[in-house]
């Protein structure tokens, strides 16, 4: 049961560290959102650079540094799941490099909380893809696990995940239009209808939040439909922006999107296993 949930942990975080490469390296991150806020940047650039802010955010040197800082990101996060791939047959000493990762997916979903209001929710909806490297780390380091309270810790992060995304289904916090897009190009639904499908699926995502802690009888069921939302809600980047005529610039824009998310899943996954060999 070890080496199952071990393998699953490492499929998801060599799947969030290589979206997440893909990403940065051909897409973007919302690194403006801080070097270019001028609240949080003014004191830097004019107080200590002693640049004006204008001739600061409109200077091409500023766009292609922070080009730059992207890129270099991705390119960290690319070795970050070139060693998850080998962590195995790899020197101990190389092992932190996973929290380092972690370190920087959080610094990560930070920049998207900042970018979208400081909604908490937006914040801890990342907990699995930053907890993912963060408990193969302690796999690796401790061959008692897993135990049961690592098993409740993946529970919670799942739990989190689950919750936060929910409250964007219900439309607690504006309901994104991707999310109403992908759900009428994949289901063939009019808006209203969608609207309906979303909370039905925002309810659920609180009651997995709940259940997974439950008996085993309630748990597993619960889990089984995480594993599969968790599946969809990924794939869905893909299937929902498919178009077979450009489909290289379709899977180009939206598997990096796609693989990112499979922790949601892989994760829920490794406590199925988990509860289902536990009660034999």
């Amino acid at each position: 049961m070890r080496q199952k949930i071990f393998l699953l942990l490492q499929i998801a975080t060599f799947c969030v560290f290589a979206g997440r490469a893909y990403q940065h390296i051909f897409w973007d991150a919302p690194f403006r959102s801080i070097l270019w806020s001028e609240s949080w940047m003014s004191w830097l650039v004019e107080g200590v650079w002693g640049m004006q802010w204008t001739d600061y955010v409109r200077s091409p040197d500023t766009n292609a540094m922070i080009d730059n800082l992207t890129i270099n990101h991705g390119y960290f996060y690319a070795f970050c799941a070139l060693i998850t791939a080998f962590i195995r047959v790899l020197p101990r000493f190389v092992r932190p490099i996973l929290l380092l990762g972690s370190v920087s997916l959080t610094l990560l979903a930070f920049m998207y909380t900042k970018d979208k209001w400081f909604h908490f929710g937006q914040f801890f909806e990342y907990s699995l893809q930053v907890g993912s490297p963060i408990l193969l780390w302690f796999l690796l380091r401790d061959e008692k696990l897993p135990t049961e309270k690592f098993i409740k810790i993946m529970k919670v992060l799942i739990g989190i995940t689950f919750v936060c995304h929910g409250l964007y289904a219900l439309n607690y916090y504006p309901r994104p239009g991707n999310f109403v897009q992908m759900t009428m190009s994949i289901l063939g639904i009019g808006e209203e209808s969608a609207f309906s499908f979303l909370t039905f699926a925002g309810i659920m995502d609180f009651v997995i939040a709940i259940g997974i802690f439950l008996p085993r009888k309630i748990a597993i069921p619960l889990l089984i439909y995480a594993c599969i939302w968790g599946f969809g809600t990924s794939i869905a980047r893909v299937w929902a922006n498919f178009y077979p005529e450009f489909w290289a610039d379709s899977l180009h824009q939206w598997v990096g999107e796609t693989v990112m998310r499979f922790p949601h899943f892989l994760v829920a996954f490794g406590v199925l296993v988990w509860e289902w060999e536990e009660g034999d």
